[in-house]
């Protein structure tokens, strides 16, 4: 009998949980660490969108404000240059053009 009373001993504390391995997320847990993967995801691409269409529009602006600093405009009326000096060098189709208001293409 005295191996009777020795069975009905309760059994010990359950188990600890098993030991962890080092976390490949720094940490955090793996649905919070694929949300700020989606996040950054995102963010990135709106940055970039922004950042890709700026460019394309002031590359577009760009290109008035360096031919007109070269001094030929493409708005306004065309005023030719009458200077004793300058239209003793001009062929007689140059002046016409001038005369004709046009913007001269023959030297």
């Amino acid at each position: 009998m005295d191996e009777s009373v020795d069975n009905l001993t309760p059994p010990g504390p359950p188990p600890g949980p098993p030991p962890t391995s080092p976390s490949r997320f720094g940490g955090l847990k793996r649905r919070t660490a694929l949300t700020m993967t989606a996040v950054g995801l995102v963010a990135g691409s709106v940055a970039g969108s922004f950042i890709v269409s700026h460019a394309a529009t002031s590359a577009a602006t760009a290109s008035p404000s360096a031919s007109s600093s070269s001094g030929t405009t493409s708005t306004g009326t065309f005023h030719s240059n009458e200077n004793a000096s300058h239209e003793a060098g001009e062929s007689a189709q140059r002046e016409a053009q001038e005369n004709a208001g046009q913007v001269p293409t023959v030297p």
